[in-house]
């Protein structure tokens, strides 16, 4: 089914998690490996076993963005808006995709996030990175502008100055200062990375996955909602997650003092 993602299955299909497997390139885009992810990420929303999603890269990179022969290559001869058409075309959907998907999506930084590569990385619901790895919004270096959700994400995470900062110097930020802007979850030692980057999405995946993606969406409209309406959404999900199983199974191991057993339903 995927021809440019490696997909590793782990606790009994909970955790599912896909690598970008394109080593001799850095694991740079293309459009072939945009829309398998895209439908990876799709496919393990709907997929009622899968608590957890998991984007790494394979090789010594996590994406070192765009590849460009193949972007310059898309469309028809003489088409003047070939950037712009994949940006509609591939970019678009997959953050969308990974903004609505119904399970956690956690990247797992193994290596350098350069430009677009960056922007997967930080569009997840969380991001680990490996204590030599870094982050680059490259765009300017070739003259062009953040993508990925790039323009949207980053002046809201970071305000304005910093945002402005690094899109126009393409300033390479090391794992720890990316962290300590608030871009990134955590950072790890190389050589205790998966270990510990494991042991994360093994106790995600055993959580209530429902309340999870209720929580992410709440946290995604409050980007677009005043206190009133937010206010008013979070009742509504509040309902919603109060009538799941896991609500009912984490009120009854709380009573009988002993840990919860949940199911993600």
């Amino acid at each position: 089914m995927y021809t440019q993602l490696e997909i590793e299955t782990h606790l009994g299909g909970k955790l599912q998690i896909a690598y970008l497997n394109q080593p001799e390139t850095y694991n740079s885009l293309n459009k072939t490996l945009l829309k398998e992810l895209r439908t990876f990420v799709h496919e393990s929303s709907k997929n009622p076993e899968v608590r957890c999603i998991g984007i790494s890269g394979r090789g010594k990179a996590f994406c070192s963005g765009q590849n460009l022969k193949d972007a310059l290559s898309y469309g028809d001869e003489g088409d003047e808006r070939v950037i712009q058409r994949i940006v509609i075309d591939y970019y678009n959907p997959l953050v969308k995709e990974i903004s609505k998907c119904r399970k956690p999506v956690i990247s797992l930084v193994n290596g350098p996030a350069v430009g677009a590569g960056a922007m997967l990385a930080l569009i997840c619901d969380i991001t680990l990175a490996t204590e030599s790895s870094y982050f680059s919004q490259a765009f300017v270096n070739i003259g062009l502008i953040p993508d990925t959700g790039g323009t949207y994400w980053l002046p809201k995470l970071l305000g304005r100055q910093q945002a402005n900062y690094l899109a126009f110097t393409g300033k390479k930020l090391s794992a720890t200062e990316t962290k300590n802007l608030g871009l990134i979850a955590d950072v790890f030692e190389d050589e205790n990375f998966m270990v510990n980057a494991m042991g994360i999405l093994e106790q995600i995946s055993n959580l209530p996955t429902k309340a999870i993606s209720l929580t992410k969406k709440a946290f995604n409209e409050s980007y677009d909602n005043n206190l009133s309406q937010q206010l008013d959404l979070e009742g509504i999900l509040q309902q919603e997650a109060a009538e799941t199983e896991d609500f009912r199974e984490g009120v009854a191991a709380f009573l009988e003092k002993r840990t919860p057993n949940y199911q993600g339903k």
